[in-house]
């Protein structure tokens, strides 16, 4: 036993192998276009097709931030291709590998071992996951003809929160105990994705996409899905294939297509589980009225939005759209760190970032107006972190109805 005061302890546990419904399969089929949001699918921007800008190169410590509504929950940079991009992410010749998307422009790509180096996905539900009724996941993938090998287990994991990891590796589940001494001590356990793909059948097809898919009973609100390899390399089943170059350090796919269906939902417990209706669109407004934008993220320092906005975007493009004479002011606000000019510089460009995305969407540039005010109007304590993140913030009011 170590005895060091502060010791971060990492601790391992091993899961059993999955016993879920899942098979893989191979399809050629191509032309097909997904429609961006589907209502029986539950997966926003299945295809990948709506982005904000065409992807220009691979970058080793990128932001995938052009494709809507699909982030990275790591360090890890996915890639995104499309037909519009520049060379380095071009279809269906790139830097990483040569393939046509499934359907229609766009597809993603993602290491998934061979090194301690993983890449994922991540996304947010149409609606939370009801607990008790059996759902579908099937998304497809094809490995590059450059990468080094390939594995078999790759899933999709579904959780009630972000996954929001600094590292570079594969994503544990860390819990962080205090001990009574008070060392620090933090619990890595292997995540149990709902659905894998079975561990004797290894994804080495490089010309086809192969379609991994399989059913789940959920625990009950499960929002987020993150798509990726959640085991180490010997639990992998990993395998040196003869159809590959062996350029790239790893086994690395391109994924596309996601779905995710209810198989026994009642259209009833649907509508009344829908997440795309928050709370605030559901009271009563009026003039005058201030609403925070909650889920809205910047990179940091920068007035970029990330694709994690996408579903509180899409709240308030569509109550706009349903409100048609309602006109409201975008107002930004920052911490108390750093000089006032600054703060209300960078406050009133992560306003006007809301503001030309809503035009972007279809929404009157004369129905908005934006302005920052830096950190003028603080709505918690500056003095924690907790109160300078809330400070950090997006709101709206209500200008006229």
């Amino acid at each position: 036993m170590i005895h060091i005061n502060k010791k971060i302890l990492l601790l391992f546990v091993i899961p059993l192998w999955q016993t879920y419904n899942v098979h893989c399969q191979t399809d050629n089929t191509v032309g097909q276009i997904y429609a961006l949001d589907n209502d029986s699918n539950l997966i926003y921007n299945p295809s990948f097709e709506s982005h904000s800008s065409c992807p220009q190169r691979i970058d080793p410590y990128g932001i995938m931030d052009e494709v809507d509504a699909w982030w990275q929950p790591s360090h890890g940079s996915s890639d995104y291709y499309n037909n519009c991009g520049g060379k380095q992410c071009h279809v269906p010749k790139n830097k990483l590998g040569i393939q046509m998307p499934r359907t229609g422009e766009s597809m993603v790509g993602i290491y998934c071992s061979l090194t301690d180096y993983r890449e994922y996905i991540q996304t947010e539900l149409k609606r939370e996951l009801q607990k008790g009724e059996t759902y579908k996941l099937s998304f497809y993938v094809s490995l590059s003809e450059y990468s080094k090998g390939a594995v078999a287990t790759l899933g999709g994991l579904f959780t009630s929160y972000r996954i929001e990891d600094t590292t570079r590796q594969m994503l544990t589940d860390n819990q962080v105990r205090i001990l009574p001494s008070g060392i620090r001590q933090v619990i890595a356990t292997f995540y149990k994705p709902q659905v894998v793909n079975n561990f004797d059948n290894p994804l080495f097809d490089t010309e086809n996409w192969q379609k991994v898919e399989g059913t789940f009973v959920a625990q009950g609100g499960e929002r987020y899905l993150t798509i990726g390899n959640f085991y180490p390399e010997e639990q992998s089943n990993h395998i040196d294939p003869r159809n590959t170059q062996n350029i790239l350090p790893g086994a690395y796919y391109y994924i596309d297509d996601v779905e995710l269906y209810c198989l026994t939902c009642s259209d009833k417990a649907i509508e009344e589980n829908d997440i795309s209706v928050t709370n605030e669109e559901k009271e009563e407004y009026s003039v005058g009225k201030t609403v925070v934008l909650e889920n809205i993220f910047f990179d940091f320092d920068k007035s970029v939005l990330l694709p994690q906005s996408y579903v509180a975007l899409l709240n308030l493009t569509n109550l706009l759209k349903e409100n048609p004479s309602m006109k409201i002011e975008l107002s930004g606000h920052t911490d108390n760190k750093g000089k006032d000019k600054y703060n209300e510089k960078l406050s009133q460009e992560r306003a006007k970032a809301v503001y030309d995305y809503l035009i972007s969407r279809g929404i009157d540039k004369k129905r908005l107006k934006y302005r920052g005010y830096g950190a003028q109007h603080p709505i918690a304590d500056n003095k924690t972190d907790e109160g300078r993140a809330k400070n950090r913030r997006v709101e709206f009011t209500i200008t006229e109805m």
